[in-house]
C-alpha cells in the first residue's frame, strides 16, 4: 500500500499544478483586460482633453457672441436714437429750436455718457449748445482748452474726425487731458464743406472701447445736425431777404404812388393848360379865318391874285390849327373825363361805308383800292358813334397817306364771344421796329420822306388810343418795314358797368 504522505504530497503538487495553471490563465486574462482598460482610459483622457478644449472654445465663442450682441444692441439703439433725432430736428427751420429739441432728447441712447455739442459764432469761437455728463465748470474748461488748441481746431476744420478708435496715441492722450475721457469721438459739424460746429462724445475708461460703428454713428449725427442747421440758416437768410425785399417793394410802391400822384397832377395841369390855351387860340383863329374869308370873297374890295393865293394859304393853315386845337381839346377832355362817351348800340358796317365815301376823293387821287371786309353779320356794338367814326377816319386817312399809288387798304373784323377785333391794313411803306412803341405818343411823328413832305400834328393816333380806351377796348399795331402796316383795335360786345 502506498505511503499516505506521498499521496498527499502528490495530490498537493497536482493541486498546485492545476491551481497554477488556472491562476496563470486568469492572470493572463487580467493583464489583457488591464491593457484594454488602459487603452480605453487613454482614449477617455483624450476625449476629456478634447472636450475641455471644445468647452474652452464654446466659452470663448459665447463671450465673443455676447460682446458682438452687446455691440449690435448698442448700434441698433444708436440707430434708433439717430432716427428719432432726425425726425425731431428735420421738422423745424429755426436754429435755436434744433438744439432745444436735441436738449430735450435723451442723447445717452446713443451709447455715450458724456456729450458736448458746439457751434461756431460770428467770431469763429465755440458756442456751447449741449453738455451732458459734465458740470458747467467742467464744460467751460473743456470749451476753453479745445477752442484755444489751434492745431486741433485746424485738424477739425479740415473735416477730420479724431477718436480713440484709430487716432495717433499722442493725440488721444492730449484729448484725454482735456476731457478726462479715454474712449471718445470728436468730429466737426459741416455745412457746405465748412465747419460750423463740433460734437464730442465719450465714455470713461472702464466702458467698452470706441468701435468703428461708434465713429460712423456720430458721423451720421454730425451730418444730421449740420443739415438741419444749414436748412435753418438758409431759411433765415431767405426770410430776411424776403422781408428786406418786401420793405423795398413797399417803399418803392410808396414812391411810385407819390410819383403817380405827381404825374396825375402834372397831367391834370397839362390838360387844364391845353384847354385854356386852346380856348384862347380859338378866338383869334376864328377872327383870322373870318377876315380871310371876307377878303377872299371880295366883300371888302377886289384883291390881286397873288394876295388871294396868300389868303387861301392863311385860311388853309388856320383850318389846320383849328383841327390841332380841337384834337388837343378832345384828348384833354377824354383824359380828364369831361367827355362822356354816349355808348348806345350801333351798326359798324354802315359806319365804315360812310367813312369810305368821305375819304373817296383822297383815295381816287392815288388810285387806291379799298376793300371792306367787315361782315354784315357783325353785331351792334355799344359805342359813341361820332367818336368811333373818328377812329376809322384817322386810321384810314393815315393809311392813305402812307399807301403808294395803286396800293390797297383793307378794313376787316373778327367777331368773338366778348369782343370784336377790327383791323385797318395797308400796303404802304411800313414802320420800323424801333418806332412801334412810341407810335401812339402825343406829337410823335415818324422820321421818313412822306412825313417830311406831308405836314401833320402827331395827335391822330394818340386821340384814337384815348377813344378806344374810353370804350374799354385795346389798340395796337403790327408792321414790318417796307411791307405795310395793320392797326388793330377791339370793342367789347357788352357795356361793362
Amino acid at each position: 500500500m502506498d505511503n499516505p504522505i506521498e499521496m498527499i504530497l502528490e495530490f498537493f503538487i497536482l493541486f498546485l499544478l492545476i491551481g497554477g495553471g488556472v491562476l496563470s490563465y486568469f492572470f493572463y486574462n487580467a493583464v489583457q483586460e488591464i491593457k484594454v482598460l488602459r487603452n480605453a482610459l487613454g482614449k477617455l483622457s483624450d476625449s476629456f482633453a478634447e472636450l475641455d478644449e471644445q468647452a474652452k472654445m464654446i466659452v470663448k465663442t459665447d463671450l465673443e457672441l455676447n460682446k458682438t450682441q452687446e455691440e449690435l444692441d448698442k448700434r441698433l439703439n444708436g440707430l434708433d436714437a439717430l432716427q428719432k433725432t432726425s425726425r425731431l430736428i428735420s421738422t423745424t427751420l429755426d436754429e435755436n429750436e434744433v438744439f432745444r429739441r436735441l436738449n430735450q432728447f435723451p442723447l445717452n441712447e446713443l451709447g455715450f455718457e458724456k456729450i458736448l455739442v458746439y457751434t461756431l459764432d460770428e467770431n469763429n469761437q465755440l458756442f456751447p449748445r449741449i453738455y451732458l455728463g459734465y458740470s458747467k465748470a467742467e464744460h467751460t474748461d473743456i470749451t476753453t482748452k479745445v477752442g484755444t488748441n489751434a492745431k486741433l481746431m485746424e485738424l477739425l476744420g479740415d473735416g477730420n474726425m479724431v477718436s480713440s478708435y484709430k487716432s495717433a496715441p499722442e493725440l488721444q492722450t492730449e484729448i484725454f487731458e482735456m476731457t478726462n475721457v479715454r474712449h471718445f469721438v470728436l468730429t466737426p459739424i459741416l455745412a457746405q464743406d465748412k465747419m460750423i460746429g463740433i460734437i464730442f462724445v465719450g465714455n470713461p475708461g472702464d466702458a467698452f472701447a470706441v468701435t468703428e460703428g461708434d465713429t460712423e454713428l456720430i458721423s451720421i449725427l454730425a451730418d444730421q445736425i449740420g443739415q438741419a442747421v444749414e436748412n435753418a440758416r438758409l431759411f433765415e437768410q431767405a426770410f430776411r431777404a424776403q422781408q428786406e425785399s418786401e420793405a423795398k417793394v413797399q417803399e418803392r410802391t410808396k414812391q411810385l404812388s407819390r410819383a403817380l400822384t405827381d404825374v396825375q397832377e402834372v397831367s391834370r395841369n397839362k390838360s387844364e393848360f391845353i384847354s385854356a390855351v386852346s380856348h384862347e387860340l380859338r378866338t383869334p383863329l376864328t377872327s383870322i379865318k373870318g377876315y380871310a374869308a371876307l377878303l377872299i370873297a371880295g366883300q371888302i374890295g377886289d384883291i390881286p391874285d397873288k394876295v388871294k393865293d396868300r389868303l387861301e394859304k392863311i385860311n388853309k393853315h388856320s383850318d389846320n390849327l383849328v383841327k390841332l386845337i380841337n384834337d388837343l381839346l378832345d384828348i384833354s377832355k377824354i383824359e380828364s373825363g369831361k367827355i362822356e362817351m354816349k355808348l348806345t348800340p350801333h351798326q359798324i358796317p354802315p359806319m365804315v361805308e360812310n367813312v369810305h365815301d368821305l375819304l373817296t376823293p383822297q383815295m381816287k387821287e392815288k388810285n387806291i383800292n379799298f376793300i371792306n371786309e367787315v361782315p354784315a353779320s357783325c353785331p351792334p356794338l355799344p359805342t359813341d358813334m361820332n367818336q368811333i367814326e373818328r377812329v376809322f377816319i384817322n386810321l384810314i386817312n393815315n393809311a392813305i397817306k402812307f399807301t403808294p399809288v395803286e396800293g390797297t387798304i383793307k378794313v376787316s373784323a373778327v367777331v368773338d364771344t366778348d369782343e370784336v377785333t377790327f383791323a385797318v391794313s395797308d400796303s404802304g411803306i411800313g414802320i420800323k421796329k424801333e418806332d412801334l412803341p412810341r407810335l401812339f405818343n402825343e406829337f410823335y411823328r415818324i422820321e421818313n420822306e412822306i412825313n417830311q413832305n406831308v405836314k401833320g400834328t402827331g395827335l391822330g393816333l394818340a386821340l384814337c388810343k384815348k377813344i378806344i380806351e374810353a370804350h374799354k377796348g385795346r389798340i395796337w399795331i403790327e408792321s414790318e418795314f417796307e411791307h405795310g402796316a395793320t392797326f388793330y383795335f377791339t370793342l367789347p360786345r357788352n357795356i361793362k358797368k
